[in-house]
């Protein structure tokens, strides 16, 4: 019997039963498809008040004696020549756990503890370091994935959106900083600093904050972005440095330290499967006092909550740390017949708290969290965005 055998069979068994159960360390970590060293241990924890019935369900080699104590309760068995480690946490509910996923191999399905619970809460330095490098293995091919359908039919969608450059360069240039709002005022004397837009899509903020005496840069990896940015500052008659790139991709060398402000705005983080590799690099962008703004949608509004009209509906689960897909955020601005040829891409949704720790340790002092309310009438009291300003140190 292989690993996967094994796991398969404790978890089909374990569900017959209607035992709550999950993966956890290693074990978890595997099935997720981290890469780990030959395993011959499970890790598994059930639900408290079914220890008992489990140390009993399995014709173990050998067992040991059940211990506990006031918090919890373990034990250890010999089974198919693998040790299983078995452990429950009195009055904790399994299946309420916000970091508990469904992962689904060969028709089976599998309870595990996600591996961004090893992110963010602990001290987990082994599984910190291998998930991190999955990660990276991941992010890069979500970005290639990511990077294709941004530069399908992307211009197009832009003009439709917008229309055409020239003439969106003289609305901008009527009032600049308006196209900034609401996190203008975090910017203060903008003439002759540097700023980088991570992100900048279409570089109408860029040349907003360019027309304000800003030296700009912006860092995206949609060719057809820059095609259009470049048009609406030649016509607003400002200069734009525009890098074709993923951010991650970005020789930081050429750029360390050079910046006084970075900045992220509106449906941006969501493309980023781990955040602290993001964070290190926006740490090393910044002089020191430099300043990250980011301005992003709040989660209540994007994991949590569905409105239509009047109605509110809690639809979502707030602590899902599952990728997913969607469709391109430029589809709605295109015909029907190119949509349906169009890519989707990859999408990861953070909670604030996962946002502010990732932040808080990198080298940058948050010094403001405003969330900003929904101003529709109907959704009066639910946030809509939110504006973190954090300064380097």
């Amino acid at each position: 019997m292989n690993y996967f055998q094994l796991l398969s069979e404790l978890a089909k068994r374990l569900d017959n039963e209607d035992i709550p159960y999950q993966f956890v360390e290693s074990t978890s970590l595997w099935i997720q498809g981290v890469e780990l060293d030959p395993l011959n241990e499970v890790f598994l924890e059930v639900q408290w008040d079914v220890l008992e019935k489990i140390y009993a369900l399995f014709p173990y080699e050998s067992i040991s004696e059940l211990k506990r104590n006031q918090v919890f309760a373990s034990y250890q068995a010999k089974y198919n020549g693998y040790t299983l480690y078995f452990q429950c946490f009195f009055n904790t509910t399994i299946r309420t756990n916000p970091y508990r996923v469904e992962i689904v191999k060969d028709n089976t399905s599998f309870w595990c503890i996600s591996f961004y619970h090893y992110l963010y809460n602990g001290n987990h330095a082994v599984e910190t370091r291998l998930i991190s490098e999955f990660l990276k293995k991941q992010q890069q091919a979500m970005t290639i994935h990511n990077e294709e359908a941004w530069n399908q039919h992307n211009y197009e969608a832009l003009l439709n959106r917008h229309g055409d450059p020239a003439v969106v360069a003289e609305k901008v240039k009527q009032n600049p900083s308006w196209r900034l709002h609401p996190f203008y005022k975090y910017f203060s004397h903008l003439s002759g600093k540097k700023v980088m837009h991570v992100m900048g899509s279409n570089g109408i903020k860029g040349v907003a904050l360019s027309l304000l005496g800003a030296q700009v840069t912006i860092v995206d990896f949609s060719k057809e972005n820059q095609a259009f940015a470049r048009e609406v500052a030649s016509a607003a008659k400002v200069s734009l440095d525009y890098i074709v790139s993923d951010i991650l991709s970005l020789h930081i060398e050429e750029h360390k330290e050079k910046y006084d402000y970075v900045l992220m705005e509106l449906g941006v983080l969501h493309y980023f499967i781990d955040l602290f590799p993001l964070a290190e690099i926006i740490s090393n962008l910044l002089r020191k006092d430099g300043k990250f703004i980011l301005h992003e949608f709040h989660p209540i509004s994007t994991k949590l909550i569905t409105s239509s009209g009047k109605k509110h509906k809690v639809t979502g689960n707030y602590f899902d740390p599952a990728l997913f897909k969607r469709e391109v955020a430029f589809s709605k601005h295109m015909p029907q017949e190119i949509n349906e040829g169009t890519e989707e891409v990859l999408q990861r949704k953070w909670t604030l708290g996962e946002l502010i720790t990732t932040i808080g340790q990198s080298g940058m002092l948050i010094e403001v969290l405003e969330e900003e309310p929904n101003h529709k009438i109907h959704d009066i009291g639910l946030p809509k965005t939110f504006t973190l300003v954090a300064r380097k140190i």
